[in-house]
């Protein structure tokens, strides 16, 4: 959530920054009358709430039954308009708060404009493409000839875009998180394993509600919500809490199952297990002082770039558009792998800083050494989305003979150096 005071005293800026991401600035005048709405409000209520008291005190020293009765009729008309202003108080806050919710963050400055993905700008690269004198399958093709992946009983099971993974295929998985989770705790990243059920306010706080409700499964008997990355209960980690300025950074690397309805991507990436409903995924989280969240960005981009590289993959780096960006990025880089089964570069990891835009939702502070509370800023990147991971190993290391070559970061994971 963006600062009202920001955008009570600089609406312009706000407006500017707010319209290279589409918004209207007519969304931005109407936060403005809310919040001068509310806040004369406020002043007309504590000035009658002041009235009430000195009126009431005056009532015990009036000198005539006439003058006691006039003071007496004037405090209960002074509280019937604090009655009456209290409601419409309550309601313009919750105008104002619903107003609020769905401004996104304000992007950096230097930020490529656009909106669709061609519109991202390649900062850096990495790895070599992969040449073959075959032909190209695709995970799918691969997987199915392995027994690693199979589609059509998972679909007679759950439906479409689930997908089971078996024998070699889970070892690999395994393999993948243990090599990211490992290569996380050796950078000071604390392992967790969160919840994947949670209350709606860590989504809130991380701003995928209210406007990504439509991606959300919910469980409505529970008030509990399935999460779509554990970025949503890392942050919650802290929510409503005030950090000592000795305990930060604070970096958690989480692993759990994700879920997304992926609602209004019907006919896309429907093959295979590159965009299904249920995945694994290694998520980084850092809670760091605002004049540190730059740095930790570049730094969470760096170590993708560095596991990625590790599995011998060839990719590159890109800065996204701003209306790409999702509400609570400031800024973010994607590394987008190449997948020679698609003849196509796509993302594999994304790494965000969202400054304080969620921490001011998640009530997230820290302790300053002056003793001021302030907002801290959170970042979030992913470490390894295990399934995009598994169908970038499958295709950059087929062989001819249809087997798969295991990357040497991972053998000693597997135990083995092929699969099939």
């Amino acid at each position: 959530m963006l600062d009202i005071k920001l955008i009570r005293e600089d609406p312009d800026t706000v407006k500017a920054a707010l319209g290279r991401r589409g918004v209207d600035p007519a969304d931005v005048d109407g936060v403005r009358r809310l919040d001068d709405e509310r806040r004369a409000l406020i002043t007309e209520s504590d000035d009658l709430r002041a009235e009430q008291r000195a009126k009431s005190r005056l009532i015990g020293s009036a000198v005539s039954d006439a003058e006691r009765e006039e003071l007496i009729a004037e405090t209960k008309a002074v509280s019937a308009r604090i009655d009456e202003l209290e409601p419409r108080q309550a309601q313009v806050r919750e105008q104002l708060d619903a107003l609020l919710a769905v401004l996104p963050n304000l992007p950096h400055p230097d930020a490529p404009d656009g909106e669709a993905d061609e519109d991202a700008v390649q900062i850096d690269e990495f790895g070599r493409k992969p040449v073959f004198d075959f032909r190209v399958r695709d995970h799918l093709e691969i997987g199915e000839a392995l027994g690693i992946i199979d589609i059509p009983r998972a679909v007679k099971v759950s439906g479409s875009r689930f997908a089971y993974l078996l024998g070699q295929g889970v070892m690999l998985e395994f393999a993948l998180v243990q090599y990211a989770m490992g290569k996380l705790a050796r950078e000071g990243f604390t392992p967790v394993i969160p919840p994947v059920l949670t209350r709606e306010e860590p989504l809130y706080g991380t701003a995928f509600l209210p406007t990504g409700a439509e991606q959300i499964y919910t469980v409505e008997r529970d008030e509990l919500h399935l999460i779509g990355t554990s970025e949503v209960a890392l942050a919650g980690l802290h929510m409503d809490e005030i950090l000592d300025a000795d305990e930060l950074p604070r970096r958690y690397g989480g692993f759990s199952t994700c879920f997304r309805r992926e609602a209004g991507t019907y006919g896309k990436d429907t093959r295979g297990i590159f965009r299904v409903h249920q995945f694994d995924k290694v998520e980084m989280f850092s809670f760091v002082p605002p004049e540190e969240s730059t740095a930790e960005h570049e730094r969470l981009r760096d170590l993708q770039v560095d596991i990625l590289s590790g599995l011998g993959l060839h990719g590159r780096v890109v800065d996204i558009a701003v209306g790409d960006l999702g509400s609570s990025a400031m800024r973010k880089y994607d590394c987008e792998v190449w997948l020679p089964g698609q003849d196509a570069y796509r993302e594999l990891t994304s790494a965000s800083n969202c400054t304080d835009y969620q921490a001011r939702r998640l009530r997230a502070r820290y302790r300053t050494a002056d003793g001021d509370n302030v907002l801290l800023h959170t970042l979030n990147g992913t470490a390894c989305a295990v399934g995009r991971t598994i169908i970038a190993v499958l295709e950059s290391y087929q062989r001819r003979d249809g087997t798969v070559e295991v990357p040497e970061a991972l053998q000693p994971y597997l135990g083995t150096d092929v699969l099939g």
